[in-house]
């Protein structure tokens, strides 16, 4: 994928007007070169790359269950406005806090 100055210009600008497309298999190189998930680069929004990139660092099994996370959360606005204001807690509070969450779900029955 080697360009000069012009021609590396001439394309790029056509991709950013979207006059012209990459092959899925170009895309793929990129995405390896930058180290990022090929779906970084297809995302709609900052945030959604970000939560890729995220995505991105977990293992096969740590991915499934944060796509329930995420579903769970989607269904539940309230419970992303609780959990925002724990993470924006200071570290030693944010740390109490999932302590008595943990300890008040061991005490729930099951």
């Amino acid at each position: 994928m080697g360009l000069g100055k012009t021609t590396g210009s001439t394309r790029i600008n056509r991709y950013e007007q979207k006059t012209s497309a990459t092959s899925f298999e170009s895309l793929g190189e990129l995405a390896e070169a930058l180290q990022v998930p090929t779906a970084y680069l297809l995302a709609d929004s900052a945030p959604m790359a970000d939560a890729i990139l995220e995505l991105g660092k977990a293992n096969d099994q740590q991915q499934a269950k944060l796509a329930l996370v995420l579903q769970g959360l989607h269904d539940d606005p309230a419970l992303v406005k609780a959990l925002l204001k724990v993470l924006e807690l200071p570290k030693r509070e944010r740390d109490k806090a999932r302590k008595a969450l943990l300890q008040a779900l061991d005490q729930r029955e099951p």
